[in-house]
């Protein structure tokens, strides 16, 4: 038999069936939709924990080995700056401030904030200015602050404002703009690094990252190695990112939450879809059984129903991401320090699991039609 012909029979069998159509399509959507919520969450979460990272840029960072993210810092000696400029390869190494304050505002509220102190003579990982010039960081009590989705709980601050950071003056001198907000919902204030050391309360080691720019690439295994000879952790941006990712995986409870609730949605899309479409196919038994009397043969049969499956998976699977999309946005217009991102890997594993969902669902359904005889159809 003529093949398109038969898979335009399977489609309009589908769609006749109304009530089932839009009982599969609902399950998939929904399983879909929690699918990508879930997986879009962790995204962004991941993305957000390594933003100082990435907003800085340092090709190398060292660390104290027990540093897991960048906000877990761990004071380092300042003798170890010396030791790592006098590495062979080592363009230059410069130190670099992260620490938590608390600011009190105009009103007398008090808003806790994070804050990077950069080195005085560099300014390396300065982040690009929307107002003011970065020169204006080395005037007195100056601070420039990140406009981004924090922004707003220091009551939008302009060049000019001013506040106490820990009992101290601060001047607002320069607003910033990075390429990605932080993950802790706290706003994020720039100066320089001895500054930084004077406004916050510290241990008597001071440093908590050396950030180091190598002559070349090349030469980056060889630092790595010479200051793990020192003791300490050195790790590329990318090898940073990356333990900062397998921390929040492995060892929070973030990931092992994420994956249940994505199990769980998949189970839910594969027992409705599966159980639905299974009564679809009993319903329309005779008339897979007069197709197979009247010359179809089992193969012929079989791609109609996983036709039928593959159709209303990628419709609902459509439906379930543009959903997600949507709900996104809409949140984000709402909440601008919303995390979730869709990427091309949530979408890829639910689309995995959509087609693992429509396998399953029409095996059962291929099994009891390929067993059908004709006879017993017209017998009935």
């Amino acid at each position: 038999m003529n093949n398109m012909g038969l898979l335009k029979i399977a489609y309009k069998l589908l769609l006749n069936d109304s009530s089932k159509f839009r009982a599969l399509l609902l399950g998939i959507t929904f399983a879909v939709f929690l699918m990508v919520q879930m997986t879009s969450m962790f995204s962004g979460i991941l993305d957000r924990s390594s933003a100082s990272v990435r907003n800085i840029g340092a090709s190398i960072w060292v660390m104290d080995p027990a540093v897991n993210t960048v906000a877990n810092t761990i004071p380092m000696p300042d003798y170890l700056l010396d030791a790592v400029r006098s590495v062979e390869g080592v363009k230059f190494a410069v130190p670099l401030y992260s620490g938590g304050g608390l600011a009190k505002l105009k009103d007398g509220t008090f808003q806790s904030v994070s804050i990077l102190g950069l080195d005085d003579n560099s300014l390396f990982g300065r982040p690009q200015m929307e107002k003011g010039n970065i020169k204006d960081i080395f005037g007195e009590n100056a601070f420039i602050v990140v406009h981004d989705a924090e922004f707003q709980k220091l009551e939008n601050p302009g060049i000019g404002t001013e506040f106490e950071i820990n009992d101290h003056r601060a001047l607002v001198v320069g607003i910033a703009k990075v390429s990605s907000g932080g993950l802790f919902g706290v706003p994020t204030l720039y100066t320089t690094y001895n500054r930084a050391i004077q406004y916050l309360p510290t241990s008597r080691f001071t440093i908590s990252y050396i950030l180091v720019e190598p002559k070349n690439m090349q030469d980056a295994n060889r630092i790595k190695q010479a200051i793990g000879r020192l003791g300490y952790l050195a790790l590329t941006k990318e090898e940073f990112e990356e333990r900062i990712s397998d921390f929040y995986k492995y060892q929070t409870g973030v990931g092992t939450n994420i994956m249940i609730m994505t199990i769980v949605s998949f189970i839910v899309g594969l027992s409705i879809s599966g159980q639905t479409f299974y009564s679809f196919i009993l319903e329309n038994l005779e008339k897979f059984g007069a197709l197979k009397a009247i010359g179809a043969k089992s193969y012929e049969l079989v791609e109609m129903i996983l036709f039928q499956a593959l159709f209303t998976a990628l419709t609902g699977y459509g439906i379930g991401v543009g959903l997600c999309a949507l709900l996104i946005r809409l949140a984000r217009l709402r909440l601008p320090d919303y995390a979730s991102i869709i990427t091309f890997s949530n979408l890829a594993l639910a689309f995995a699991m959509v087609l693992i969902i429509a396998g399953i669902s029409s095996y059962f359904g291929i099994r009891r039609v390929i067993k059908i005889e004709p006879f017993e159809i017209f017998r009935g």
